[in-house]
């Protein structure tokens, strides 16, 4: 609680703040002061995890070690947070029970757009201020454009562990103040600080979200017809093969039968 009223939310949109401070100190301001406001859920959730476990609640059983496991009904992993190098990792990891519970009820039952549902119906869950809906609809163009860098990019940096260590920290500095972001609203609740926050800051993770977005769409679906056609190149040029093969094959045994038939018959009249 100390920590979070060194470092306020809120003196992110403040008038003097935004107008001395570069960039560089407004991202690290933005990153610790959202970190600063986490420790309370934290506490709540570890409090309650201990209540669990106390009535036994939380035992999961034995490895094969024999060692006991009591993460049964755990509703948070405070190092995969703070260490998440993708947004689905920092939601995996945070609110564990509500996001499962979310997933069976919402998710794998959406017939269409199952991310755009789910985050809707989590701000529903949340409550009425519309802080809570500026954050989940933000989430949702986090979350996409995460997901289609991730399938599109990251095999790339897979082929040897510094390039992998590079693209750890890279994303992991990415997750971070993407989250921080998008959670802004989340703290201030109200409609007019949020916006002044996004205002503040050009909107400008909303609009590369999007933008990448759909250019690395549009990029792997050019890639998919390309390769689409040229299956059915293949397909039609070793169909036109065998068509010939079969011709030639069905010309040479005519060929054979018309002959075996004369060779018959010259020896008939002999």
């Amino acid at each position: 609680m100390t920590v979070s009223k060194t470092l306020p939310v809120e003196y992110n949109i403040d008038d003097h703040f935004r107008a001395t401070a570069s960039l560089p100190t407004r991202i690290i301001y933005l990153y610790l002061s959202l970190m600063a406001a986490r420790p309370k859920y934290y506490f709540a959730w570890t409090l309650a995890d201990a209540i669990n476990n106390a009535a036994g609640f939380g035992f999961r059983g034995y490895d094969k070690n024999g060692v006991s496991h009591w993460d049964l009904i755990s509703n948070l992993s405070i190092l995969h947070i703070e260490f998440s190098t993708s947004f689905k990792m920092f939601l995996d990891n945070w609110n564990i029970q509500t996001a499962l519970w979310l997933k069976r009820v919402c998710y794998e039952r959406a017939s269409f757009s199952p991310t755009i549902q789910t985050f809707i119906l989590s701000a529903i869950w949340h409550g009425v201020y519309p802080g809570y809906y500026l954050t989940f609809l933000t989430g949702v163009l986090m979350t996409l454009a995460a997901r289609t860098v991730r399938k599109n990019m990251r095999h790339y940096f897979t082929v040897s562990p510094a390039t992998k260590l590079c693209y750890d920290i890279m994303t992991w500095m990415t997750t971070q103040v993407a989250i921080s972001y998008t959670v802004v609203p989340f703290v201030l609740l109200s409609v007019k600080p949020s916006i002044k926050f996004y205002r503040s800051w050009y909107f400008c993770l909303h609009i590369i979200c999007i933008l990448v977005f759909l250019i690395l769409t549009t990029k792997r679906t050019k890639k998919g017809c390309k390769e689409q056609e040229g299956i059915q190149s293949s397909w039609s040029k070793k169909q036109e093969e065998d068509s010939i093969r079969g011709h030639n094959f069905s010309t040479t045994n005519n060929f054979n039968q018309k002959r075996e038939t004369t060779c018959r018959n010259t020896t008939t009249k002999q």
